[in-house]
């Protein structure tokens, strides 16, 4: 959308985006940040989207991170949790291993910090998903 499309611009590198599941506690832990709504659209597809335009930081060991589900050994994913981590590999954007399992409470923590909140229509219960800009640039000159 265009209001999307406007909050990854003006996002500076480090900055985070959270791609949260319909479910998400979006006006409470969004508070004073953009909440934009794209209830008819699933997380594959708003990942999807919004990877096609937003590099990831390179400076980071794990730019990308999702909601750990409850309850379950570190590291799980869920059938949700790994396609969109296998289209992120697939389409050449990051590597699997730059996807970290991020517990509930810890994974709240940051988006509090995060640059703004993209509720999709996901009905998945813990598809959640946080993404950290990287620069958008020209390579240097040697």
């Amino acid at each position: 959308s265009p209001e999307l499309l406007k909050v990854l611009c003006e996002m500076g590198h480090g900055n985070e985006i959270v791609l949260a599941d319909a479910n998400f506690t979006a006006e409470s832990l969004g508070r004073g940040k953009p909440i934009i709504r794209l209830p008819g659209v699933g997380m594959r597809e708003a990942c999807a989207a919004v990877l096609s335009v937003f590099p990831l930081d390179s400076f980071v060991e794990q730019p990308i991170a999702y909601m750990q589900v409850g309850d379950t050994a570190p590291g799980y994913r869920s059938a949700l949790h790994r396609e969109v981590i296998d289209r992120i590999v697939a389409d050449g954007v990051a590597r699997s291993e730059q996807c970290e399992a991020t517990e509930r409470f810890a994974f709240y923590d940051r988006v509090e910090k995060a640059y703004a909140i993209v509720q999709t229509g996901e009905m998945q219960a813990w598809g959640n998903f946080l993404f950290k800009k990287g620069v958008i640039a020209e390579a240097l000159d040697a």
